[in-house]
């Protein structure tokens, strides 16, 4: 018999834990990754694609499509840094209320999931991250 794919079960986890997160937000109009890149804009604005790329962990043409779609909510707006070639994104007053509300209900999802997983899971979870 065949061990069961890590790869396979990390993501499935990922999966029902990303959709807690987002049922969680709901009321505000975004998802938990969406949640996440606000989060970073807003503690490092204004900041270039590129910088919000490398502090996401993705790559530029994925961050530009994402920017994309918060810019389209209102959530952020882009322009050019002082590098021209560079764009530079913040939040918009709209974003800023909307992080603001999704706040309590993101602390809330975290306090629910740590509660179901536990210290210790959730300690090998954060191993994980920096031992690959």
């Amino acid at each position: 018999m065949s061990t069961p794919c890590h790869c396979t079960r990390l993501r499935m986890a990922t999966r029902k834990v990303a959709a807690r997160y987002d049922a969680a937000l709901e009321p505000t109009g975004i998802n938990v990754a969406q949640y996440a890149m606000l989060r970073a804009i807003e503690r490092r604005q204004p900041v270039s694609l590129t910088e919000l790329g490398r502090a996401l962990d993705l790559d530029r043409s994925t961050m530009g499509r994402n920017i994309r779609v918060v810019e389209k909510l209102g959530l952020v707006a882009t322009g050019r840094g002082d590098d021209q070639r560079e764009s530079v994104v913040r939040l918009t007053d709209h974003g800023a209320t909307v992080l603001r509300k999704a706040g309590p209900l993101w602390e809330g999802c975290q306090t629910d999931i740590e509660a179901r997983i536990g210290a210790e899971r959730l300690q090998a979870l954060a191993d994980i991250n920096t031992l690959l």
